[in-house]
């Protein structure tokens, strides 16, 4: 019998937003099962410490200027993580932004920046990514999406739209991009103890709601939480998983 594998070793990812946050977790998470990591950066002159502990890991790793709003850079880091690694198996799409607003007072400029970067970053990621694994005849692409794209969340309209529309996003590709041996999925967390979400949580009012609403198990989740369902995901043993995105909520969207 032949026992799942989540072994990476041999792999090469490369993850948008890695600089902090979910990103840093998921880039270091895909390290310790054995992967080398290109990190997509928003300004690779303040990359943090995420690429020595890659390193640190014994991995080869490569920090990439990557603002996913620009396409020359997207293609760019793309072509730069094949050219040091010599292929490219896994794409993480992990870069998002989240500006709050109530609806009726959402501007213009808010709106644009929030689909630039959340689903027009992540198509054009992908296709860069597709068309190397489209060559290969392999990979694995994983999306971030939310809890916000299958719950409303108040002074969220545009964000939970976004990643209402990651989560049909990925079983289009999924379904496009199957027969060249490419599975394509995303993860959907609640509330994660990350910097972005620090501020918002520091409210006891709104900790104190959230946790309610986490209805399971009635916790914040951690970083670790969502890296691990992303290791899964790239590894040999979700090989007959794809289009699918799984729920990282603690019970929220169950109620």
């Amino acid at each position: 019998m032949d026992f799942p594998a989540f072994d990476l070793t041999g792999q090469v990812a490369l993850v948008t937003g890695a600089a902090r946050g979910l990103g840093e977790a998921i880039s270091l998470a895909l390290a310790h099962a054995g992967a080398d990591v290109a990190l997509g950066l928003r300004d690779v002159k303040a990359p943090g410490s995420v690429a020595s502990e890659v390193a640190a890991l014994g991995r080869r790793v490569l920090p990439l200027q990557m603002d996913v709003r620009r396409l020359d850079q997207i293609f760019q880091a793309v072509e730069e993580t094949v050219k040091t690694f010599g292929r490219l198996d896994i794409l993480v799409n992990n870069a998002g932004l989240a500006p709050e607003n109530l609806a009726e007072n959402v501007r213009e400029e808010d709106f644009d920046l929030t689909l630039a970067v959340n689903l027009k970053g992540t198509f054009f990621a992908s296709q860069a990514a597709g068309r190397v694994m489209i060559r290969q005849k392999s990979g694995r692409i994983i999306n971030m999406s939310s809890q916000a794209g299958f719950a409303a969340l108040p002074t969220e309209s545009v964000y939970c739209m976004t990643k209402a529309a990651i989560a049909h996003l990925t079983k289009c590709l999924a379904v496009e991009w199957g027969k060249y041996n490419i599975t394509v999925n995303a993860v959907a967390p609640t509330f994660i103890r990350t910097p972005g979400t620090e501020e918002c949580l520091a409210n006891a009012e709104f900790r104190a709601d959230v946790i309610e609403r986490i209805a399971g198990l009635h916790r914040i989740g951690e970083p670790t939480d969502v890296a691990g369902a992303a290791v899964f995901l790239a590894s040999s043993a979700a090989s007959l998983i794809t289009g699918h995105t799984i729920l990282i909520d603690g019970g929220w969207t169950a109620r």
